[in-house]
């Protein structure tokens, strides 16, 4: 049953990994999407997809393998998940749906094109990759799996960085 459990963060990490690839399909091809007659999710939902099956496919053969096997571990997790849940709420009131999913910078003329420096934003750039990376961090050290620590490690070393410096320079151009 335990071995069964252990899909569940084993999953959770290859979708928190597979974010920042999935903006790699967005920011460096915004002028592309938005140029689009119909909704861009058409395809970028269906390359998401295909970006967990690879994920999950590349990782499958090591995603039971545990560096250790403690529940004691999930109190330290705990915090991050903590952590990463109020830096969600943080940023909800100010952000909102359509700009989590991208659809206020790829539909333009159908949502008010603004830059959120306030709440959170006040204080840092990108607070949802830090509570994504926060919540990954906690599935990460609760399960002790191998493959969520190559993940995160990945994550929060070269995915994200390179997506946070793609997005910044999309948002110069936007915003000035």
């Amino acid at each position: 049953m335990e071995a069964k459990l252990l899909h569940i963060p084993w999953m959770v990490s290859v979708l928190y990994s597979s974010i920042p690839l999935f903006w790699f399909a967005i920011h460096p091809f915004a002028d592309f999407w938005r140029r689009m007659n119909r909704s861009p999710y058409l395809l970028l939902l269906p390359i998401w997809a295909a970006i967990i099956f690879a994920l999950g496919w590349i990782t499958w053969p090591w995603h039971f393998v545990r560096l250790y096997s403690s529940p004691w571990m999930w109190l330290p997790a705990a915090f991050f998940f903590w952590s990463g849940l109020r830096t969600y709420a943080g940023i909800r009131s100010q952000f909102g749906g359509h700009k989590l999913s991208g659809e206020a910078e790829l539909r333009p003329e159908e949502h008010a094109q603004e830059l959120v420096t306030t709440g959170l934003h006040a204080r840092m750039r990108h607070p949802i990759y830090v509570a994504h990376l926060l919540n990954l961090a906690g599935w990460t050290i609760g399960s002790g799996l191998l493959m969520s620590f190559v993940l995160l490690a990945v994550s929060a070393l070269f995915t994200f960085p390179l997506m946070v410096w793609i997005e910044e320079r999309e948002l110069e151009r936007r915003f000035g």
